[in-house]
């Protein structure tokens, strides 16, 4: 007997009859012997729409209400299937964060997951009871329903899944795993059996939408092996348990990987700019001077290329914002211009960040010099690099975004030649 936490997403519960299918799921898990903790997101579209009401009552509307508002939409997912399960002869019952309970900080919207008691859960377990959790949601220190933000269902599963100790958390969405990159793109791409964590959160961050961040983050912080596979496949024609190896991407650590990749994959995220300070004085605190206020108002740098001139005088700087923070920044660059010192700001929107990532580059020379041969061949012109120990990524015009994939998708060997 195993103790499962499985999470279903909004497109998998988007109506009545997928909620069925999720409850099939749920079913085989338990007619297997397993212990069933289940964490589901809202129907499809259903946050959006509470969202949007929200913001037509008051553009200006507090933040807790906004919380009791959009945390109704898993409420209600809980509760049908619950009800659900209950009608197919398995005993279940729903839960909210509050009752658990899910306890977070005081971050209303985008609240962080404090503490998990899952002594009771685990007492009804005994009592061979499926506990149905609304995910996005806990209680903050102001007694308050508090909501987690962008992927909090995901974060919710895996949080529950470690306080729990579960074997391990299954995310059910409407792919069937990781993929060397998107098939969308190259549908030469393949699906992974196995990725160690550090990737999956390279690949998170870096564009792939599989898994948002934090849930990685939560997952490789408490060692919980996550398994990513399709709601969408016949319930009753795959294995069970923590030990069944149906379709889909187990997420693990790296010493569970035997043979491991050079490169693992390829990601991109588009909307990138690019803004430039030319002629700048070389002297210590410039970057302080340019990265602290834009820290300040909470604009996001990434990638960083300086070069200073040959008499070391002058400088110039280079570096990438999200697409939607460009004219914050420029403005704030702008008002502090005489204390900088810069004579020139330059800025490029609609870029693209592709990157190569992989925990074999580790042990491996010429990788990034590879993906640089391989893109100049095909004409593509590098505008910046950034570097870690199991990625790297280049920025591109957007126009060579499908080219650039496919290129350093086959320079690495990931195609599926099948």
């Amino acid at each position: 007997m195993a103790r499962l936490v499985l999470k279903f997403g909004g497109t998998s519960v988007a109506d009545i009859d997928r909620i069925r299918n999720v409850a099939r799921h749920v079913k085989r898990e338990v007619d297997a012997g397993h212990q069933v903790a289940v964490v589901v997101s809202a129907m499809a579209g259903k946050t959006n729409e509470l969202v949007a009401w929200t913001r037509e009552a008051s553009p200006m509307h507090d933040a807790r209400e906004y919380d009791a508002v959009v945390a109704s939409g898993e409420q209600v997912t809980a509760g049908l299937l619950a009800i659900t399960l209950q009608g197919m002869g398995v005993e279940a019952r729903s839960w909210l964060g509050w009752q658990i309970p899910i306890r977070t900080n005081n971050a209303h919207g985008s609240a962080r997951i404090e503490e998990i008691d899952g002594s009771e859960l685990i007492r009804r377990f005994d009592l061979d009871q499926v506990a149905v959790i609304a995910g996005f949601q806990g209680i903050g220190p102001d007694n308050r329903i508090a909501t987690l933000g962008r992927g909090g269902s995901d974060t919710t599963a895996v949080a529950l899944a470690a306080a729990i100790q579960a074997d391990r958390c299954d995310i059910y969405t409407d792919v069937d795993g990781v993929y060397t990159t998107d098939p969308r793109i190259e549908p030469k791409a393949r699906r992974l059996d196995r990725i160690a964590f550090e990737e999956m959160l390279e690949m998170a961050s870096l564009g792939a939408k599989v898994l948002q961040v934090r849930s990685v983050e939560m997952a490789m912080v408490n060692g919980v092996k996550t398994f990513v596979r399709s709601s969408f496949d016949d319930p009753d024609a795959i294995e069970s348990g923590p030990d069944a190896s149906p379709p889909g991407t187990l997420i693990c650590d790296e010493d569970d990987i035997v043979e491991k990749e050079v490169v693992t994959g390829i990601a991109y995220a588009r909307d990138e700019a690019q803004i430039s300070l030319r002629r700048l004085p070389d002297k210590p605190g410039i970057s302080a001077a340019i990265f602290g206020p834009l820290a300040d108002e909470n604009v996001n740098v990434d990638m960083i290329v300086q070069s200073v001139s040959e008499d070391g005088s002058r400088t110039d700087m280079t570096f990438t914002v999200p697409d939607g923070d460009v004219e914050r920044a420029l403005k704030v660059l702008k008002d502090r211009r005489d204390a900088i010192g810069f004579e020139v700001i330059q800025s490029d929107k609609g870029l693209v960040k592709v990157s190569v990532i992989g925990i074999g580059m580790r042990s491996h020379a010429g990788v990034a010099s590879t993906a640089f041969a391989a893109l100049a061949q095909r004409g593509i012109n590098i505008r910046a690099i950034t570097t870690s120990e199991i990625k790297f990524s280049v920025l591109i015009d957007s126009e060579y975004t499908e080219l650039a994939v496919r290129t350093l998708h086959a320079a690495y060997g990931l195609d599926n030649v099948a």
